[in-house]
């Protein structure tokens, strides 16, 4: 904690996204007077929860103490944020104190919002009823899959944006492997219900993602918006959009693998720096190829609490980082913002044990393949790089701050 109340650059969060601008802007110039918000003590590679819940990861192998993270040179202010004032340039903590800065940088992540599915906090983790979204909770989920005997499996995606879109479907496929394993799989049924209209948002992996859903007798319900719980009687109850309407429908389960609604936080929503109107609402409300705040330019964000319109993921984040840094330090100089970043997002697909198919798209939702491969294709290679080459890299390049091409293994021009 310092005692400083005022810092040049502020950060909000000590994320992926924090701390990976943290350290470029002091790799850049370790003069720089960089404070990062951030009140939890543990920091966690998120992208790993899907395996640790389908068995293959260690829920401790994903989280390191907070101060080993935060770059060196730079201030951790252990505090929750809890109010902006953009105006005067100041930012106001849960315990009262008042930070000022020149420059801020706001990235707390998303908000989980179990409370909107009623009863479903009270019986998470029971009753059949597991999420990958929290570190406990993930291998309560593997619990769950490998002493499965039989039943309806259920696996949801809300009504909101998620961070990993991808992730509600990757923990279906390695249940259903491992269901095939434990031979209950012909005794069991599976059900994706997602609120949207389709698999996946992007045409180009929808296709390949289909026809595995079909191979595997999986059962796809588009628009089953999950809104209650019932954990004594297992029962999901979901509404579903019809060309009549809205009705209630409710699915018996023996397992429900739920995706909870997401937001920014609330002191995101209740803030100046939150969109009012379309998509953006609610969201910091930035330029999708600057990054810089629409209304206040000294203001940046990226992750899953900005409002660029692309995946919420940390491979997301590797390419918004090096963005706001290289922008935020040009507008220090007086220079124009020349730094632009064009919606790269990257998916690793998780189709099975042994199997990925890395999703790559921009805002165009076109394919942006790294490695001079098919990217519609499962591939053993891209499990390996999910496994272990994506989390070696994040501990020790992405949030240390060294920069690395998209190309960092074999891609030819």
């Amino acid at each position: 904690m310092t005692n400083s109340t005022h810092h040049q650059i502020l950060i909000i969060g000590g994320g992926s996204a924090g701390l990976t601008v943290a350290s470029q802007l002091l790799a850049a110039n370790k003069s720089l007077d960089v404070a990062i918000i951030e009140p939890s003590e543990k920091h966690y590679y998120q992208p790993a929860w899907t395996l640790v819940g389908g068995g293959v990861f260690a829920a401790e192998d994903t989280m390191k103490p907070e101060q080993e993270c935060v770059p060196s040179g730079a201030s951790w202010i252990k505090a929750y944020c809890q109010e902006f004032n953009p105006d005067n340039n100041q930012v106001t903590t849960r315990d009262g104190a008042v930070i000022t800065y020149d420059y801020l940088v706001v990235c707390p992540g998303i908000q989980l919002d179990w409370h909107l599915v009623e009863g479903l906090p009270e019986t998470l983790g029971k009753n059949g009823v597991c999420s990958n979204y929290l570190y406990e909770q993930a291998p309560k989920t593997w619990e769950i899959i490998r002493n499965f005997q039989g039943g309806t499996a259920i696996f949801t995606y809300p009504n909101t944006p998620i961070k990993c879109a991808g992730a509600p479907q990757k923990i279906m496929y390695l249940a259903d492997e491992t269901f095939r394993k434990n031979g209950v799989r012909d005794r069991s049924k599976i059900l994706y219900c997602t609120a949207g209209g389709g698999i996946f948002g992007v045409p180009a992996y929808a296709k390949p993602l289909m026809e595995i859903v079909d191979r595997k007798t999986i059962d796809l319900k588009v628009k089953h918006n999950l809104k209650a719980i019932n954990g004594e009687r297992k029962e999901a109850t979901f509404d579903v959009t019809t060309d009549a309407g809205v009705e209630s429908v409710t699915i018996p389960y023996d397992m429900i693998h739920v995706t909870p609604p997401m937001s920014a936080p609330d002191f995101i929503k209740q803030s100046p720096l939150a969109g009012t109107e379309g998509p953006a609402k609610g969201w910091v409300e930035v330029d999708k190829f600057t990054l810089q705040h629409k209304r206040y330019p000294n203001v940046f964000s990226l992750g899953d609490a900005s409002s660029l319109p692309t995946s919420k993921t940390a491979a997301a984040v590797r390419s918004e980082a090096p963005v706001v840094a290289s922008n935020l330090l040009l507008l220090m100089d007086g220079k124009s913002l020349t730094a632009n970043y064009d919606g790269y997002a990257c998916c690793p697909l998780v189709t099975g044990y042994g199997k990925v198919i890395f999703a790559e798209f921009d805002y165009e939702k076109k394919p942006t393949p790294t490695f001079p491969l098919d990217p519609t294709q499962e591939r053993y290679s891209m499990w390996l790089l999910k496994r272990y080459g994506l989390p070696f890299l994040y501990w020790n390049r992405m949030i240390k701050g060294k920069q690395f091409e998209r190309s960092f293994l074999a891609k030819k021009p």
